[in-house]
């Protein structure tokens, strides 16, 4: 995928004439019987370990932009202290916002805030901390650090939970392939960056698993760089209204706290979307839009900052995943509102393959 030129100025990337075959708009597709594999049942490295003692514990949590209140992976990040506290006894927390369009050394502010007071450990919530994480973390040895999103090598006081994006995003395109009435479907990423690539990779894998004539538009509302494309509702609807005007009628997104201007959008159209990261379906800041959300990639991050809690507290990091993948159940796919019920089997069979090694699914998007 390149930028192109006609809407570089408005900081959009678009795959402009969809991808897949030429199925004809206005049909479903014709669809792909899955493959058959027996189903596993996801089971992380803690599996049948009870939750630890956290009572001694305070968690500082720096956000990433949009916060609390985004539907998507900060509300994902606060779902896992909430079940650390009920079930662990966490005992504090605090919680830190990001500024839209703030300077980098704002993060190593953020992130020394909660290590001087004591806060350990200390989750820095999405891949922009990166690089402040770096500076900091060895500045306090004896406190815990992990980050969301990025793989942080040869510090031994950082953990890094990453997830297998692409492959719940699959999912989500089989979903998005047997529920079109077009056979056209389309993908908004927030920004063009590597991680959100790999949702894009996986939704049109699966898509195209599913129904090989399908078509796909692909588009992010920022280049790298320019993270303003996780918080920009209106960016949001008016992409997405381009892609339903070109025939999609299921919209998947990975666009943050945007997708709220997606789903407005898809309702507008009497479409269908499918959210990310989070339940978006259950989600109370996105409730207007349920009922054209007929599932959602879930990526477990509250899992994660869960296990992550609780392997602390035993003073064992080898519980925690190196990858969140199907396989312990670190993506998956939400069925609330009853929208995909008779998928699951189908959708199980997928990962089934997916979690067996059968089926390979990329992290980076083709042409």
């Amino acid at each position: 995928m390149t930028l192109a030129s006609a809407l570089a100025a408005t900081g959009c990337a678009k795959d402009g004439d969809g991808s897949g075959g030429q199925a004809a708009s206005g049909e479903p597709c014709q669809t792909q019987q899955p493959p058959q594999v027996p189903a596993q049942q996801p089971q992380a490295p803690s599996a049948g370990l009870p939750p630890a003692d956290a009572s001694d514990m305070r968690v500082g949590l720096a956000f990433d932009i949009g916060g609390r209140g985004d539907a998507s992976f900060n509300d994902a990040s606060v779902a896992g202290l909430e079940r650390a506290k009920q079930e662990s006894g966490l005992r504090e927390t605090k919680e830190l916002d990001a500024g839209a369009g703030e300077p980098e050394d704002a993060k190593q502010t953020r992130l020394t805030q909660l290590a001087r007071e004591g806060f350990n450990p200390v989750i820095a919530v999405g891949y922009a901390y990166a690089d402040a994480v770096k500076t900091v973390a060895p500045q306090f040895p004896d406190t815990n650090f992990a980050i969301v999103d990025e793989q942080v090598e040869g510090l031994p006081n950082v953990t890094s939970l990453v997830f297998a994006e692409e492959q719940g995003s699959f999912l989500s395109g089989v979903v998005a392939a047997h529920k079109s009435q077009t056979c056209h479907v389309g993908f908004v990423g927030g920004v063009q960056t590597p991680l959100i690539q790999k949702f894009e990779a996986g939704f049109v894998q699966g898509a195209q698993a599913a129904a090989p004539d399908i078509r796909i538009e692909r588009d992010y509302l920022t280049p790298a760089g320019d993270n303003s494309g996780f918080q920009d509702p209106n960016k949001g609807s008016e992409t997405t209204q381009g892609q339903l005007d070109a025939g999609a009628d299921v919209i998947y997104h990975a666009a943050g706290a945007s997708g709220k201007g997606v789903f407005s959008a898809v309702q507008s159209a009497g479409a269908q979307a499918i959210g990310v990261d989070s339940d978006q379906y259950a989600q109370p800041t996105v409730a207007q839009y349920k009922d054209v959300i007929i599932s959602s990639m879930l990526k477990r991050v509250d899992l994660a900052v869960y296990e992550y809690i609780n392997a602390l507290a035993r003073d064992d990091l080898r519980t925690v995943p190196e990858k969140f993948d199907l396989s312990v159940g670190g993506v998956g796919y939400s069925t609330s509102g009853g929208k995909i019920d008779d998928l699951v089997q189908t959708l199980d069979a997928y990962k089934a393959a997916i979690s067996s090694g059968e089926i390979q699914v990329k992290d980076t998007p083709g042409e």
